[in-house]
């Protein structure tokens, strides 16, 4: 088996061996995968972290050995800067929020025979207990992020990506697409006893699962749709009142954090919720 890691900050993850292929995913700077199979200069490979598997560039990866990717699979250190750069001796690489930072020491990381240093805010998951509020505070930094079909960072995010990466950054797995992660987690029977950090999954009218979005207190969601925006939820679905009409249909609530008896998050929206939700234009920080 070969193994290997992005060394680059974003690199598509694409459906067939083409530049023109469609992208799928992306991968972020330090995330290892495996190897499957070879092409030209494109590599078939199964990201470690969620099993999604596509195409790469084989000049945006390097190459580690069975003892390195176990290292950098197990022990992850991740970036929580929206963007900051990554520091060689003579170049920069800008690195995204959810970047991995291998065989960090807290100051340094190495990639291959490459040593970089590091100063922005970075969290270990797995470390410490992150619950819903992290899961919060994570997916609001995301807000007003484009979207982008396949992207996984705050310059271009999908729906599923979105809740990938927030609940990556908080040490939980979760599988890649919309349709993958429903399979995941505990079934919240009622809009009354969801709780802050469920996920929202929601159905094309076929009862294909399309969309996923985080549910916040008072019944908010954050999702990306057009962007990574806030909306009203209820039992029926997504509200946005810009458009003033329901776009997406709830199909099931699901959680994968533990279940907290002292959250409220089923009563109406206050006046304070509508508040905090107008003024917060965050773009990126």
């Amino acid at each position: 088996m070969e193994y290997a890691a992005c060394q680059v900050s974003i690199a598509p993850l694409r459906a067939q061996p083409s530049d023109k292929s469609e992208m799928v995913s992306q991968l972020l700077f330090g995330e290892a995968v495996e190897v499957q199979e070879s092409k030209d200069n494109w590599r078939l490979i199964v990201c470690a972290w969620d099993g999604y598997t596509g195409w790469v560039d084989v000049k945006q990866l390097i190459r580690l050995t069975a003892a390195e990717f176990e290292d950098y699979r197990r022990h992850q250190t991740l970036s929580l800067s929206l963007v900051e750069g990554l520091m060689a001796a003579d170049h920069f690489i800008p690195l995204t929020m959810g970047a991995v930072l291998p065989q960090y020491d807290g100051l340094r990381c190495a990639l291959g025979d490459q040593s970089f240093q590091f100063s922005g805010p970075v969290i270990t998951p797995g470390q410490q207990h992150l619950g819903s509020s992290w899961i919060i505070k994570i997916a609001r930094r995301y807000l007003n992020a484009p979207y982008l079909w396949g992207g996984r960072s705050p310059f271009g995010i999908d729906c599923s990506g979105l809740t990938q990466m927030v609940y990556k950054i908080a040490g939980v797995h979760l599988l890649r697409d919309a349709s993958q992660q429903v399979t995941q987690g505990r079934p919240v029977d009622f809009m009354e006893q969801c709780q802050a950090g469920d996920l929202a999954f929601f159905d094309n009218g076929k009862g294909n699962i399309t969309h996923v979005g985080i549910i916040l207190p008072e019944c908010h969601i954050i999702h990306a749709s057009g962007k990574v925006r806030i909306d009203k939820l209820d039992h029926f679905g997504i509200f946005n009142k810009e458009l003033n009409r329901y776009t997406h249909q709830l199909r099931i609530v699901k959680r994968l954090l533990p279940d907290d008896p002292d959250q409220d998050t089923g009563a109406e929206a206050s006046e304070k919720q509508d508040e905090e939700l107008s003024t917060q234009s965050v773009l990126f920080g």
